[in-house]
């Protein structure tokens, strides 16, 4: 299994940027894949992934929600997180992740990704200045 993200960049805030995840070595009828972030001296906090067993549902974390939008094309083995409105709150290392979507069913964002996403991208840095 291997996830490489994309896109990462600088932005003022109001801007909008776009992350992509090239995906291999797995079905995505049997994993779900979700997005990350870890911001400086914070925890690792997921933001939005497709729920493959409620019938590939995306599900947005509330502070992401209405600005952030998740899209795939498992044809091409990609994942792509298109981010508008972005804030300074915004700024993290970005990971692309997945997981048996047995596991990822029963994963909330309260919940830390240990034991649910197994499989993790390098990270793509996004930097908001306000």
């Amino acid at each position: 299994v291997q996830l490489v993200e994309s896109g990462g960049g600088s932005v003022q805030a109001g801007g909008s940027l776009r992350l992509s995840c090239r995906a291999s070595g797995f079905d995505f009828k049997t994993y779900s894949i979700g997005w990350f972030r870890q911001a400086p001296g914070k925890e690792r906090e997921g933001i939005a992934y497709i729920n493959v067993r409620a019938r590939n549902r995306m599900e947005y974390a509330d502070s992401v929600k209405g600005r952030f939008t998740l899209t795939s094309n498992a044809p091409e083995n990609m994942v792509y997180l298109q981010m508008n409105d972005l804030q300074s709150a915004d700024t993290a290392v970005y990971y692309c992740a997945a997981g048996d979507a047995i596991k990822v069913w029963r994963y909330r964002f309260t919940s830390r990704p240990k034991g649910f996403f197994d499989f993790w991208g390098q990270g793509a840095q996004v930097t908001v200045s306000s």
